[in-house]
């Protein structure tokens, strides 16, 4: 939420129509705090634009693979086909996260013109091949030997949209291996960490026993200790002993 609202404190302060482009940079951070600290209720005291430079990072990346996944768009594809396309764009850079997670901030900031997708694929060109060959012709300047040579189509050459058509069906191809290689990733992972709660599990049920078993081990040899010592004293010659002493162990 605070980086939402920081996406919303930098368009209206940067982007303000009379002194968006008048401002120096420390001038405008400052009343971004103010409008931040405003509008959140916060007592933030600190600059946020260390903040701001790691959004800016990671929208800049985002822009950059919403607009390889655009220029990659093949026939048949719709919107999730492209966003699927931009988050493996987005992962294979190497760098950060591995998803992109600011989908929120994006819908901010995506009009301004920093973060404005531009299409940079070539424009697709209709075939100026004609689709029809006429049979007969109406030129009076036509050769009579040319009706008997056989008409000789070239053949049509590949249009841009078939070969894009052609990237794009590799590209879904791709995706759909990266996906399933996603799920049975996912899956092994499943079964490894059902095992290991398994193994965990059988672990604590043995300790318990164990446990148990030299409980009751102790109270065993507790019990035979006293009665040892009950069938000693119960067995003691007390009369070679003084009175004193006859009359403790009577006791006992």
């Amino acid at each position: 939420m605070e980086d939402v609202l920081l996406c919303e404190c930098w368009i209206q302060i940067s982007h303000d129509p009379i002194s968006g482009n008048e401002m120096k940079f420390s001038q405008m951070w400052k009343k971004i705090l103010h409008e931040f600290v405003e509008r959140s209720g916060s007592t933030r005291t600190e600059s946020l634009s260390s903040r701001w430079k790691l959004l800016n990072k990671e929208l800049g990346k985002w822009r950059d693979a919403l607009t390889k996944a655009m220029n990659n768009h093949a026939s048949g594809e719709n919107l999730s086909d492209e966003i699927v396309q931009a988050q493996m764009f987005y992962g294979a850079t190497g760098l950060g996260k591995k998803s992109f997670t600011h989908t929120q901030c994006w819908e901010v900031v995506k009009h301004c013109k920093r973060f404005s997708i531009i299409p940079t694929a070539p424009t697709v060109v209709l075939n100026e091949t004609p689709l029809h060959d006429s049979q007969a012709s109406d030129s009076p300047m036509e050769s009579p030997m040319s009706e008997d040579l056989p008409i000789q189509k070239e053949p049509r050459p590949m249009g841009r949209k078939v070969v894009k058509a052609k990237r794009g069906v590799n590209s879904t191809s791709n995706t759909s291996k990266f996906l399933e290689e996603i799920a049975r990733q996912s899956a092994l992972r499943i079964e490894i960490d059902k095992k290991v709660q398994e193994d965990d599990r059988a672990m604590a049920i043995e300790f318990a026993k164990e446990r148990e078993y030299v409980r009751k081990e102790r109270e065993y040899r507790r019990k035979e200790n006293e009665e040892k010592k009950d069938r000693e004293t119960m067995a003691m010659d007390t009369s070679h002993m003084s009175p004193e002493t006859k009359q403790y162990w009577k006791l006992e």
